[in-house]
């Protein structure tokens, strides 16, 4: 295999591993917000690199020849729709996740995870 072929799926990991790096050794919540992030479009670009296919047309595309059709030269198109709803589900959980975040920073004057630890209960 072309190591151009796997480069999508290579960048998915590198993405993957910053951001659960980040996740896992960053004290501060903005920055943890900024790691989840990370792997969000980590994730959007494996469902984006799935649907590719070389050479193929887009379904929607009318001028396509007819043999594109019965040899399978045809994007899948449920790739592209399942990254669009992860990128509006996204927004919303980012907006909560920084709702959170202000107001823990409102709460305990802080946004150190270290200094937030008494919550648990």
């Amino acid at each position: 295999m072309n190591v151009l072929t796997n480069f999508p799926f290579i960048v998915v990991a590198l993405l993957l591993a910053i951001g659960f790096y980040t996740i896992g050794f960053k004290k501060n919540l903005i920055k943890i917000v900024i790691g989840i992030e990370i792997i969000e479009g980590a994730v959007n670009l494996f469902l984006v690199a799935l649907g590719y296919v070389k050479g193929a047309y887009v379904p929607i595309y009318t001028l396509a020849p007819k043999e594109a059709a019965e040899v399978n030269k045809m994007v899948l198109p449920t790739p592209q729709a399942l990254t669009l709803t992860s990128i509006v589900i996204g927004v919303a959980v980012t907006a909560l996740m920084l709702a959170f975040a202000v107001n823990i920073y409102r709460h305990y004057g802080t946004l150190d995870v270290r200094n937030i630890r008494r919550l648990r209960g």
